[in-house]
């Protein structure tokens, strides 16, 4: 996951003062841009580096990498990365669009939760993808945990009325509710997503909420165009980052945070039930560089 995969590790290990020059920054700057920290971001990144190496008259390669880690994990600090799940029940709805790994995630974050020692209820809100259903009682199963369902074509509203009601009774301490695959600018999907928050509010209204948007790193600005337009619509708490093992992009992690506020709270780094970790911005960064 090296963000400065196309730069060789010599072009930081030989610095010395006189090399830090224009031609540098813009080097860096480029670099940002391709691991898809966006434009704006990278630049402001870029132009707090080269204040703080001024200042602070840094003249090895090891100090501007410290400066440019410690510059990108303030920008990572917009919120708390744990999951507010103070209520019984709590509810997590899980959005995302087709492919980035949103039924996955759910399971695996089914078995994290589970192994905390959290009961577990699943709801298969996402009735319009074929076996959607039976992917996620797959990964019931997988996790042990508790599953309500429906036929493929009821409403997904009914489907989540259901497991509400059912975690009320049984006593869950978290609904994980999995939705449709939604293309962002589908705009009957989104109304319908509404809905779903709004049967959330009316049927517990105390209870604590998340909204983790799953994105795809290697989707890169794309990705946060999505994350925009869901967290107009359904006001997004964090977010799952899928895929982040072997890519040079996820430098959109920062991109994300700096324009929308939104934390990344979990990282998919690989194929495994255990392999969806909780996001550490220092940890991240000194992979990352």
């Amino acid at each position: 996951m090296g963000l400065f995969s196309k730069i060789k590790k010599a072009w930081f290990d030989t610095i010395i003062w006189e090399t830090i020059d224009d031609e540098f920054y813009d080097e860096l700057e480029e670099s940002l841009i391709l691991a898809d920290l966006g434009a704006a971001v990278a630049a402001d990144a870029v132009k707090r580096l080269r204040d703080v190496v001024y200042n602070d008259k840094i003249q090895s390669g090891e100090g501007v990498k410290q400066a440019l880690r410690d510059i990108l994990a303030e920008k990572l600090d917009v919120g708390d990365t744990a999951l507010n799940l103070a209520t019984q029940p709590s509810v997590v709805l899980i959005i995302g669009v087709n492919g980035v790994g949103k039924t996955t995630s759910i399971g695996k974050l089914a078995k994290r939760l589970k192994s905390d020692g959290k009961r577990v209820l699943l709801c298969a809100a996402d009735t319009f993808r074929a076996a959607a259903g039976d992917q996620l009682e797959i990964w019931a199963q997988r996790a042990e945990c508790e599953i309500v369902r429906s036929t493929e074509g009821a409403d997904p509203g009914a489907v989540l009325f259901d497991s509400l009601a059912a975690a009320k009774a049984r006593g869950a301490d978290v609904v994980l509710c999995d939705t449709a695959g939604r293309l962002h600018n589908k705009v009957n999907l989104m109304n319908e997503l509404a809905k779903l928050s709004k049967i959330i509010d009316r049927e517990t209204p105390d209870a604590a909420r998340e909204t983790l948007l799953v994105l795809d790193a290697t989707t890169g600005q794309n990705g946060l165009q999505q994350a925009k337009i869901f967290k107009e619509v359904a006001g997004l708490t964090g977010i799952i980052l899928t895929k982040l093992d072997g890519t040079a992009k996820g430098g959109i992690c920062v991109a994300i945070a700096q324009e929308l506020g939104v934390p990344v709270k979990f990282v998919g780094l690989g194929e495994g039930i255990d392999d969806l970790q909780p996001f550490d911005a220092q940890a991240y960064v000194n992979a990352l560089i």
